[in-house]
């Protein structure tokens, strides 16, 4: 009897047990971006606003992505085409020079993409839904972003700024809640710009059947373990001592990876 395959890299030479058909969703269209956005309007807090107006500049410390909200609209000159409309909400901090104050801020950035989203126009029932059907129209558009780089802080005089009309929006109540303090909307004597580095991959999906190659059920390996009750001695005897901690690198990678960066 062929060793039981197990999930993870297939040798060439694992038997297929059967074939089975799986519902699932399937990417159809996907891109990644490295994107650089310059100058985005900082939103501070009532708090931050303060040391912001006393402030001669400000240097940023982090920049943390809240929330993405996603929108997919059909295309309809370009057949089965789409466009994912992305609007990113990040809370900022920085501090400030001269005094040192830690200061927060909502930024903003919105992105539109085009991508292959196939077409469907099914109609489908579930028994846990009372007679409301989900159409199957549009495909599904995911975001997959980590939190941003802040790469530069500005202090502009408000004297100096053109108000456009891309600036007065209105910000889900939800954001409003995850800053926790009241954010000044409003135009203030100076005012805080933000340059942050954003990876994202964005993708379209629909739900499909797909025939696929089993090998066998799933079943774990490793066994459950309960709670222990060592004592915290004997719990710090089992870390590993950390000797790269105490001894410098003979040399470093001139190429920084993003935790680096952050």
């Amino acid at each position: 009897m062929a060793d039981r395959v197990v999930p993870g890299p297939v040798e060439s030479n694992a038997a297929v047990r059967e074939a089975v058909c799986i519902h699932t969703k399937k990417i159809f269209d996907a891109c990644k971006d490295k994107d650089c956005i310059e100058d985005l309007r900082v939103y501070p807090t009532a708090c931050s606003q303060r040391h912001i107006d006393n402030a001669l500049s400000v240097r940023p410390r982090s920049a943390e992505l809240l929330c993405a909200d996603v929108h997919v609209k059909e295309i309809a000159f370009n057949r089965g085409y789409y466009t994912v409309d992305v609007t990113y909400f990040y809370r900022v901090k920085g501090e400030t020079f001269p005094g040192g104050e830690h200061v927060t801020g909502l930024a903003i950035f919105d992105k539109r993409v085009m991508l292959f989203g196939s077409e469907a126009s099914a109609k489908v029932f579930s028994s846990t839904e009372e007679c409301r059907p989900e159409k199957a129209g549009l495909p599904i558009g995911v975001v997959e972003s980590v939190d941003p780089i802040a790469l530069h802080m500005k202090l502009v005089d408000n004297e100096c700024v053109v108000l456009t009309e891309a600036e007065q929006r209105a910000i889900p109540q939800g954001i409003l809640e995850a800053m926790g303090e009241e954010l000044m909307l409003n135009d203030q004597s100076k005012r805080l710009y933000v340059t942050i580095g954003q990876f994202s991959i964005i993708r379209l999906e629909r739900d499909t059947q797909l025939l696929i190659p089993a090998y066998d059920y799933c079943v774990p390996e490793k066994e459950c373990e309960g709670a222990t009750e060592d004592d915290p001695c004997t719990m710090f005897s089992r870390i590993r001592f950390p000797l790269d901690e105490f001894f410098p690198p003979d040399s470093i990678q001139e190429d920084e990876d993003y935790r680096s960066l952050r």
